[in-house]
């Protein structure tokens, strides 16, 4: 296995195919000078890590570095990756590479390089581009057809998937800021919503909703707890429990899946570039418009009175002498001659008012394209830090949802300013350190905070200076260094027990799917259980003997993977009602996700699955295993 990448991806990814899939990993990274860093790195971050660290062992007791220890292999160092470099380090012979470089060009570069070295070998890459990622993974599968000989590439086991760190984790932090405890996975289709739920009360019973997918840690609910990890041990968070443990897990919250379904495509966000009707006219001048209509109105009802017209014709009469083109009422009776200069009046104050419509509907049109400003009374909205790869993919999940944003950008060139502006969202240009920048994006009335940008103590500066304003403030945290994140949740989760704070670190929660897909599975999406991550993959259920002819009930395994729903599309070659699964209107849309317990998994059949880490590892080890010594 290859990874080669700039940022803490890479390096996230190679400890994971090591320590999780136990595979023989190469790093590749550009030298000391020229690599990516972030703003906030080396001693400046372990010391901050380290003492909020401190500030917390020193309460419950713990000592000893949280981190885990670094990884014997030194990475190779190679300013480019050329042809040479990918010959040095094994391509034209590995089994996997993974290009996690931020720059789309270069991992483009590199990929159809490594391609050409070695047809057979799987590519994952990460790409920002979603359209131009499809047609690359096209472009790089059917190299590795026609170098195969006949035009297949079934027998080579090569694929070419290309990810995006930014679309794996936008749905767990969008989600995180909007009611805490949602956790959804959406991908072509797919729509896997999971819950977040407290402990129940005494004489209460959990609703187990689908199928419970984790219990949280035993110190969850205690505000001065550590967050559960990988090391907790049995206090920790337990993914995938049977049902003896989930009814012997008293006090506990748990994680349970609410809702499998396929929707199709997703619609785009927001209707082109032509404003709603409302927003043509300032308020004011709206109200000023109904009030000359009920005067209208009110002058057309006297002169039914006064002269006993029809509605119609007095509305009429009443019409010509509002725009000055009737004659005068000389010899008619007083009344009459009263609503006519009453008619002229309107008609007087008319005219500004149709000038001002006309150029704030012109004005609207020509700043269609312009940036807008957070309007005067709004409040109940997500307040968004930063508008790079990470912010703009949340900013579009937000908007999709229907959730009012106001975003925050220090760079007038920022790439998200674009679907900010398409989206007609709000944005605040400025430093968002300096003092009433955030006040400007109203977050005295806003109901969460999602610091994304891409420096630590800039998030944190502005989560620490958010719960001044407003200590109930709900606030997610992007932090680049895992631990640090931990550290900086403890915290705040100590400092503010009644509000909710959450810490991701973005390269933890898309390094999962990444190093499934270099072991050749679709990996669909990756939800984040306290320090934990469940994974949802599908899978096709010929040659894994541990699903293959086995039951739903057998084929689950506690603590490791369990089968959700049964992809029931064309290529399966399998009906949905076979050996009683009824086809229902998921089915029909190539979803099966309510499988009885006795429905048996057969070879042509793909399974969506939740299995953590290491159960996913030891179901492709095996077969892995199994494939090398055939």
């Amino acid at each position: 296995m290859i990874v080669c990448g700039d940022d803490g991806l890479a390096h996230r990814l190679a400890a994971e195919l090591r320590g999780v899939y136990a595979e023989q990993v190469t790093l590749v990274v550009p030298p000391s000078g020229r690599r990516v860093r972030q703003p906030v790195v080396g001693r400046a971050r372990a010391a901050s890590a380290a003492l909020l660290d401190r500030v917390v062992n020193a309460a419950s007791g713990r000592t000893g570095p949280s981190a885990e220890p670094a990884a014997n292999e030194q990475p190779v160092e190679a300013p480019e990756i050329t042809e040479a470099v990918l010959i040095e380090v094994g391509a034209d012979r590995a089994a996997a590479l993974a290009l996690v470089f931020d720059d789309d060009e270069t991992n483009i570069r590199a990929a159809l390089t490594a391609r050409r070295l070695n047809p057979r070998i799987r590519l994952v890459l990460r790409l920002y581009n979603r359209r131009l990622g499809q047609h690359i993974e096209e472009l790089l599968d059917q190299t590795a057809a026609v170098a195969s000989g006949d035009g297949r590439t079934a027998g080579l086991d090569a694929s070419t998937t290309v990810l995006s760190d930014a679309d794996t984790a936008a749905p767990a932090l969008a989600a995180t800021a909007l009611v805490g405890t949602s956790k959804v996975v959406q991908t072509e289709g797919l729509v896997l919503r999971a819950v977040e739920r407290q402990p129940p009360r005494p004489g209460e019973v959990a609703d187990p909703g689908l199928c419970t997918l984790a219990l949280l840690s035993a110190t969850s609910n205690d505000p001065a707890g550590a967050d559960g990890s990988e090391g907790s041990g049995e206090n920790g968070p337990h993914l995938l429990p049977d049902e003896a443990a989930v009814a012997a897990a008293t006090g506990r919250g748990t994680v349970v899946l609410e809702q499998v379904s396929y929707t199709g495509p997703s619609l785009p966000a927001g209707r082109g570039g032509v404003p709603p009707f409302a927003s043509l006219f300032s308020r004011r001048l709206r109200w000023s418009l109904a009030g000359l209509v009920g005067c209208v109105l009110a002058l057309a009802v006297g002169l039914m009175v006064v002269a006993d017209e029809h509605p119609l014709y007095a509305t009429y009469i009443t019409l010509l002498d509002l725009f000055g083109i009737n004659d005068p009422a000389l010899h008619q009776s007083t009344s009459r001659q009263v609503l006519q200069l009453l008619s002229g009046l309107v008609g007087l104050l008319l005219l500004p008012v149709l000038l001002a419509a006309v150029l704030e509907a012109l004005g609207t049109f020509r700043s269609a394209s312009a940036l807008r400003k957070p309007p005067r009374g709004l409040g109940g909205h997500v307040v968004l830090l930063g508008l790079g790869k990470i912010g703009t993919r949340v900013l579009t999940r937000l908007r999709e949802l229907n959730i009012p944003v106001v975003c925050v950008e220090s760079d007038p060139d920022a790439r998200g300013l674009a679907t900010a502006r398409r989206l007609r969202v709000p944005v605040v240009l400025g430093d968002v350190t300096q003092e009433g920048v955030l006040e400007a994006a109203k977050i005295h009335r806003a109901h969460a905070l999602l610091a994304l940008t891409s420096a630590d103590t800039t998030n944190l500066e502005a989560s620490l200076y958010a719960r001044s304003v407003r200590p109930d403030l709900r606030v997610v945290l992007r932090l680049y260094d895992d631990d640090f994140a931990t550290a900086v949740y403890r915290t705040l989760r100590a400092a503010h027990p009644r509000a909710l704070t959450r810490s991701r670190s973005v390269s933890h929660l898309a390094a999962p799917a990444f190093a499934g897909a270099m072991m050749g599975r679709q990996i669909l999406g990756a939800i984040p259980v306290e320090r934990r991550v469940l994974l949802f993959a599908e899978v096709d259920v010929a040659g894994h003997p541990r699903l293959e002819g086995r039951t739903v009930a057998e084929a689950f395994r506690a603590g490791a993977w369990r089968v959700l729903a049964l992809n029931t599309a064309p290529s399966t070659g399998r009906r949905a009602d076979r050996e009683g699964v009824e086809e229902d209107g998921a089915a029909a849309s190539g979803l099966v996700w309510d499988l009885p317990p006795s429905y048996v998994l057969g070879a042509g059949d793909r399974v969506v699955l939740a299995a953590t880490r290491r159960g996913l590892a030891e179901l492709l080890g095996r077969r892995r295993r199994e494939r090398t010594e055939a």
